[in-house]
């Protein structure tokens, strides 16, 4: 069966939240002052309510399989949003899956008028890193904003 790429539901936030947690705890990076602990983990569909946000999900014979978005998280500079939780399951790596679930969240960026996307992650996430490097990003040397994930020690950023 095909890869269904569409916005987030409340009824993906059970599965999306078990999905993140699974992830962080098999690169062992489970926790505090990452999404791991954050209370807005499980209840992503509420989170993305917000103007000027959306999030995708990649769902295949009707398992979520991964997930990204993009956020106007507080204290960015004008014209920037915040890529964030871009995860898939392991079976979904490889694939190409994140990096669709990642340009449909750029291409989100730019429908909202954003002229800067940043991120935030962890040098163990090698191929992710990788990915967005690709695609772009450049490492910067600060955090920008206040996303409240002090753990995390990788700062990108895309200009669009």
């Amino acid at each position: 069966m095909a890869i269904i790429y569409r916005e987030i539901e409340e009824r993906d936030n059970k599965a999306l939240a078990a999905l993140i947690r699974t992830v962080f705890e098999e690169f062992k990076i489970d926790k505090p002052g990452t999404v791991y602990t954050d209370p807005t983990t499980d209840h992503l569909s509420e989170v993305f309510k917000t103007a000027q946000s959306v999030y995708w999900v990649a769902e295949e014979d009707g398992e979520i399989i991964g997930g990204c978005g993009i956020y106007p998280t507080d204290g960015l500079p004008d014209g920037c949003v915040e890529l964030v939780k871009l995860y898939t399951s392991a079976a979904a790596r490889g694939k190409g899956i994140g990096k669709i679930l990642m340009q449909k969240s750029i291409e989100s960026a730019q429908h909202f008028g954003y002229n800067e996307v940043y991120l935030e992650s962890f040098p163990d996430l090698t191929t992710a890193i990788s990915m967005y490097k690709k695609t772009g990003f450049k490492n910067l040397s600060a955090p920008l904003g206040n996303s409240g994930h002090f753990a995390c020690n990788v700062w990108m950023l895309l200009v669009l």
